[in-house]
């Protein structure tokens, strides 16, 4: 791949999930060319890696758009994060290092500070909680576990969760980080299995919301999918 087409795809990608580019958008290689600095080509194959991430959709006029997750979107990736980030704790519980360990609580601390106060920080929560569960994946030791992991937790609705959850929601989820770093600090793989998958199940029944609301978040979106 090309410079040019490295810088595209960076660029685009975080455009989608930092939800700047919003679910539905239609993808316009000229509009993508001016943003990113770049000619239409490196563009194309930028959006061809995006759609191999499932980041982008393509219609059948071959238009590219950012895909909208419904309901039974979210239960999946949910249901499989369950089963793949349970597997990932169960592993790091009998490989992570004290040092490991160590920033596994600062990054809980730095979440609590999010939540806990008066002023919420989202950012600062969606950033600490990316790390929590990215430190784990590394402490299993298993790249192959962790490149599937990081196509599922990057679809955009998910970088989002505060946002659905309310912070009441997000304070209920974050408990279940203490039964998680208990469980690891005690090298106990099924217990920290356990904890995951109790954690990551806890969250998509906090984190699924009715249909109207999702219909409502993408109806401020301009653009639409052809058919609707």
């Amino acid at each position: 791949m090309s410079r040019a087409s490295d810088k595209a795809y960076q660029l685009i990608r975080e455009e989608i999930i930092s939800g700047r580019i919003a679910p539905r958008s239609r993808l316009k290689e000229e509009d993508l060319a001016k943003l990113c600095g770049v000619s239409r080509t490196p563009i194309r194959d930028a959006l061809r890696r995006l759609e191999a991430d499932m980041l982008v959709v393509r219609s059948d006029t071959q238009r590219s758009y950012v895909p909208a997750l419904g309901r039974d979107d979210v239960t999946e990736i949910f249901q499989l994060r369950t089963m793949m980030e349970g597997y990932a704790a169960e592993r790091a519980a009998s490989r992570i290092t004290p040092e490991q360990l160590q920033q596994l609580k600062a990054f809980d601390e730095e979440i609590t500070k999010a939540v806990g106060g008066e002023e919420k920080d989202y950012e600062a929560f969606v950033h600490f909680n990316r790390m929590f569960h990215d430190l784990i994946v590394e402490a299993a030791q298993a790249p192959r576990l962790a490149r599937v992991l990081e196509l599922l937790v990057e679809q955009p609705l998910l970088q989002r969760p505060a946002l659905r959850l309310g912070f009441e929601g997000v304070r209920h989820s974050h408990a279940g980080h203490q039964d998680i770093i208990s469980a690891l600090e005690a090298n106990d793989p099924q217990w920290a299995k356990d904890s995951m998958q109790a954690h990551v199940r806890h969250a998509l029944h906090t984190t699924i919301i009715n249909e109207d609301d999702m219909n409502d978040d993408a109806a401020v979106t301009p653009e639409v999918l052809p058919g609707e």
